[in-house]
């Protein structure tokens, strides 16, 4: 005896709560195996869900796509950065400058910043510009390859592609919450117009009152030792949104 399965992916609900709007619009509301209250509430949340899904969709698609881009800025950053702060080791090293020059940077003397984690980068990079811009108007002369000009180039691009991406990254977060505050609604209308059809064909035989229900969207799965089988709508469009 196959049994119903309830859906478990945003796609799937939405697959669900839209079968059950066009049987909505296909029927009158005394032919619907469901109620005229129920088609109201899911009249009025479809909308809102299905609407919310496609922002979070884009919303992640943008992320996504601007991630390579932002990849790139940060190695590029993080290298120049690393460079430098090389060249003005080596400087001290060699004598040229004492060892307390690092001051202006704002790192000490026996360890160099940390550039590992993105924040750190922009942490840093702004203290190297301005350490660098200190030092020289105190009478220093400049480090060249890289000089800090370019190294500001690249940390400034860097930086300005950090604050996007943070600013894509939370609209993802905003849209994924929407989302999943949405979904026990979706659940709680998708069980019940559910149970109101398969109540309304409860006199029915089970095969004629299975092949009545799955017309409203319901699914009924066969268990693995029975034959193998999925009854399922096949008319409704599947490409909106995974999980």
């Amino acid at each position: 005896m196959p049994y119903r399965r309830l859906p478990n992916t945003d796609q799937a609900r939405l697959r669900a709560l839209q079968t059950a709007v066009k049987m909505g619009q296909k029927m009158e509301t005394e032919e619907l195996a469901f109620s005229a209250k129920s088609l109201n509430h899911l009249r009025s949340f479809y909308t809102s869900f299905e609407g919310t899904i496609i922002h979070h969709k884009l919303a992640r698609t943008q992320q996504e796509k601007s991630s390579s881009a932002y990849l790139e800025t940060v190695r590029k950053a993080r290298l120049y950065l690393s460079h430098f702060i090389q060249v003005l080791n080596f400087s001290i090293q060699r004598g040229d400058m004492k060892p307390n020059i690092r001051e202006f940077y704002g790192f000490s003397e026996k360890k160099s910043p940390s550039l590992i984690l993105d924040s750190e980068v922009l942490e840093w990079g702004k203290k190297i510009i301005e350490g660098e811009h200190k030092r020289i108007s105190n009478g220093g002369n400049p480090l060249y390859n890289p000089s800090i000009a370019l190294v500001k180039v690249k940390f400034d691009q860097f930086a300005d592609m950090y604050h996007f991406q943070k600013t894509l990254q939370n609209n993802t977060a905003r849209w994924t919450t929407k989302v999943a505050e949405l979904r026990k609604e979706a659940d709680e209308i998708i069980l019940d117009i559910w149970n109101e059809v398969e109540e309304t064909y409860s006199a029915l035989p089970d095969d004629l009152k299975r092949e009545k229900a799955t017309e409203y969207g319901l699914i009924y799965v066969y268990r693995p030792m029975e034959r193998i089988k999925t009854v399922q709508p096949s008319y409704v469009s599947s490409d909106v949104f995974l999980n």
